[in-house]
């Protein structure tokens, strides 16, 4: 089979802008097609946390995580990590002895596959690494040294300025995909059509709708969740942390980025946007008191990018020569090492093992 040489990608996220950029640095013509503006969607409203602490559900999703991980210390050594990579490690503690059960457990297991865990005491963890934190000296908190955060608008702007030779076409979305055998157009909300070889689907929320438009059912969950960003005059801490009922990380400027859980399953309750941001503002307090005199941010909810069975839809449907898919939540975690991977299959045809679990045609009829 000839391989593709110009191929489209729906939805320059995290992931559509690491598979374009891939794709154009292996010689392959690049189209970017973005509904909005590049990295301005799901990416920006992501708690963009690199970790594969959190994926221990399975061993084949553990070990894609953690080549994620190490992914993007090798796209940092080629791009640069100006200022979009934050690898400063993530803490994780709870006020709950069961969970802090589990999570010791977690560390352990993570200990017994070669992860990177330190435990210590919260007067430790102070004393070493967050010292506004407020938590009681004898918590047992897990630090992950290895982790980071990503500046996702940030990196999608660096890799789409280097992705060579691309054409973009941003603020229209895809109204069509032409198939005769294999793909061979796509259809643009303006009314233009491109030809081309192969389209990758790496459209986030959207991407049951782009599926559609090739003729494929691909099963997505509905899984909204609420980020609020707080602006401060000194950001008191320097990584990740996952505290009591509130996630909390910098955001790389005069700014903080807020999630819960717990906020989450309110979203559907109808409260608006404002008064569940006025909610995590009140729960990171009870964490770091300084936030008091912060100002209150925007407020987005967003529907996280989640296959039905909530693993990653990353390769080539074989029924629809041409078509392939990049849909995953943790898409900021996955991005660069499923942009590596994606490209070397749509290219050489070459499918990888780490992919193995995760191909789209678990999803056919």
């Amino acid at each position: 089979m000839q391989r593709p040489r110009r191929v489209a990608v729906i939805g320059v996220g995290i992931l559509g802008a690491c598979v374009g950029w891939h794709l154009a640095r292996q010689g392959a013509e690049v189209i970017l097609i973005d509904a909005g503006r590049p990295g301005e969607g799901v990416t920006d409203w992501s708690f963009a946390w690199v970790n594969a602490s959190n994926k221990t559900v399975t061993r084949p999703y553990y070990d894609l995580n953690r080549a994620g991980m190490a992914a993007y210390r090798a796209l940092a050594q080629t791009i640069g990590p100006g200022s979009w990579w934050y690898p400063s490690g993530h803490l994780r503690w709870t006020d709950d002895p069961a969970a802090e059960a589990k999570l010791l457990e977690t560390a352990g297991l993570l200990a017994e596959w070669g992860y990177e865990v330190e435990v210590c005491t919260g007067a430790e963890a102070r004393r070493r690494l967050e010292p506004a934190l407020t938590l009681p000296d004898e918590a047992a908190v897990v630090f992950y040294p290895d982790e980071s955060w990503v500046h996702g608008r940030r990196l999608v702007g660096r890799l789409v300025e280097q992705t060579a030779g691309a054409e973009h076409r941003f603020g229209v979305a895809v109204s069509g995909i032409g198939i005769d055998g294999s793909v061979r157009s796509v259809t643009l909300s303006d009314g233009s059509r491109l030809d081309v070889d192969a389209v990758v689907n790496a459209a986030g929320p959207s991407a049951s709708q782009v599926a559609e438009l090739a003729g494929r059912h691909l099963p997505m969950r509905r899984e909204p969740g609420a980020v609020t960003r707080i602006g401060c005059d000194r950001v008191p801490v320097r990584r990740v942390m996952h505290a009591p009922h509130i996630e909390i990380r910098p955001n790389g400027d005069a700014s903080m980025v807020l999630h819960s859980r717990e906020v989450d399953a309110l979203i559907d309750t109808g409260e608006a946007p404002e008064r569940l941001g006025r909610r995590l503002h009140e729960m990171a307090r009870h964490v770091l008191p300084e936030l008091g005199e912060a100002r209150a941010g925007e407020t987005r909810v967003s529907n996280r990018p989640i296959p039905a069975d909530g693993f990653p839809s990353v390769g080539a449907v074989p029924s629809l020569p041409g078509y392939y898919e990049a849909v995953t939540h943790s898409g900021v975690t996955l991005g660069p090492v499923l942009g590596r991977l994606l490209a070397a299959e749509i290219l050489t045809g070459e499918r990888d093992e780490l992919l193995a679990d995760f191909r789209p045609e678990r999803f056919s009829p």
